[in-house]
């Protein structure tokens, strides 16, 4: 198994985990958030939020209803499949009764200057920290200060897992799978679990005033397909990286699916959330 039989970014598999991430995600966040608007003017027009790394769109879908409006959001991916399903996704839908428009750009999302957040209210994203560079998280706490555009990203991996029933493999596929999520792919060294503190420091560094909160998946047998699917994929990650790991592993991950399949097994998956606010002038 390879990363790619979980296939990340299809919509399958980010259908499965958006209500895990809705309840994941850290809302008292927000009431800062929402100090920051009040206080910013902004004439008659919209709030003009950038989604990057939007996937399908379940960060809109989220937040949407959650912020002041009218909004406008503009949605950033890679994949026009992906783009075209956030769109439609978003379109017409209201925050507080007022209407949200949508527009998508394809393209690559790390390449963003001030120049082009200009009008921007916010700036968000979900599950991308981890899969950027010290370069690329430096790079956008850079462009976002000096646009004096507040941040919102969550459910950044942090490395931490907690299963139960233990079992004693646990902390080497853990240890395998952090390592994979800090490999270097495509000559880019990714951050994995390191990503939200690199870009605490590089947001607080830029000006920024900086909060973190925890946002885990807290998965039961009410989960039990997300659970299944999140499983191949961690094992599978785990066994790319150490391939010593993958007859132990098997076994492993048939004992693990067993467990799910029966209700019996419960699971912590630690990610964190971040909001930084343009503070004073950049460093």
């Amino acid at each position: 198994m390879t990363t790619s039989d979980t296939a990340p970014f299809t919509p399958r598999w980010l259908a499965l985990r958006e209500d895990a991430d809705a309840a994941a995600r850290a809302a008292d966040l927000l009431g800062p958030l929402r100090e920051h608007f009040a206080g910013v003017p902004r004439g008659t027009g919209p709030l003009v939020v950038r989604d990057l790394g939007c996937g399908t769109g379940s960060m809109g879908r989220w937040l949407s209803g959650r912020l002041p409006g009218p909004q406008h959001w503009i949605l950033h991916d890679h994949d026009a499949a992906l783009l075209a399903l956030a769109a439609a996704s978003l379109a017409g839908r209201t925050a507080g009764g007022s209407p949200v428009t949508a527009e998508t750009r394809e393209g690559d999302l790390t390449r963003l200057t001030a120049a082009d957040l200009a009008g921007t209210s916010l700036v968000t994203g979900s599950a991308l920290l981890d899969l950027l560079t010290a370069d690329e998280i430096d790079a956008l706490a850079a462009t976002c200060a000096a646009a004096a555009v507040p941040v919102l990203f969550g459910l950044s991996v942090v490395g931490e897992i907690e299963l139960g029933p233990a079992d004693p493999l646990d902390a080497d596929i853990t240890a395998a799978f952090n390592a994979h999520q800090r490999r270097t792919a495509g000559g880019r060294a990714l951050l994995g679990p390191d990503a939200l503190d690199a870009a605490t420091r590089a947001f607080t560094w830029y000006g920024a005033t900086v909060t973190t909160r925890a946002s885990p998946w807290r998965l039961g047998a009410d989960q039990a397909a997300l659970t299944a699917e999140w499983l191949r994929g961690w094992v599978g990650a785990a066994v790319e990286q150490e391939p010593a790991l993958a007859a132990p592993a098997r076994a492993y991950l048939h004992r693990r699916l067993e467990d799910c399949a029966a209700g019996r097994l419960t699971a912590v998956v630690g990610h964190g959330d971040l909001l930084a606010l343009p503070g004073g002038a950049a460093r």
